[in-house]
């Protein structure tokens, strides 16, 4: 029951990561400290489809579903396994791997925007003078 319990708990982790890659970006546009992990996730896909690297969250559910006696996402991968010909027809994956790209690109392109303007309402950053210092 555990290793059953970590595999479907990991498969709703997989999918969240995925939503947040997709869509985290806009999340910054209200808390922009968040951009730094999107940044992060973002980095983790492109390297994932240009590599062919495992994601340690499949390594995980596979690792729990086994010891479950179930059958994991092996040979195929998550996204695979979940989400293509059941989301979206599997010919379909660059089309989807595009506009997910857009995604992101247009979420850090408004980010910029937004903070561009936020800086400007602030005005500009007073630095400390360095009058009163003496130098030894």
């Amino acid at each position: 029951m555990g290793y059953r319990l970590v595999g479907d708990a990991t498969m709703v982790v997989h999918f969240l990561f995925l939503a947040y890659m997709a869509v985290g970006g806009f999340l910054a546009w209200r808390l922009p400290r968040t951009i730094w992990a999107h940044a992060a996730v973002a980095a983790w896909g492109l390297i994932s489809i240009a590599t062919g690297v495992e994601c340690p969250l499949t390594a995980l559910e596979n690792w729990g579903r086994n010891n479950a006696g179930l059958a994991g996402l092996a040979p195929s991968g998550f996204i695979d396994h979940y989400i293509e010909g059941m989301i979206y027809p599997e010919e379909y994956t660059t089309v989807v791997r595009w506009i997910v790209a857009a995604l992101v690109l247009t979420s850090w392109i408004g980010y910029g925007t937004l903070s561009r303007r936020r800086a400007a309402r602030r005005g500009p950053v007073e630095r400390p003078s360095s009058e009163g210092l003496t130098s030894a």
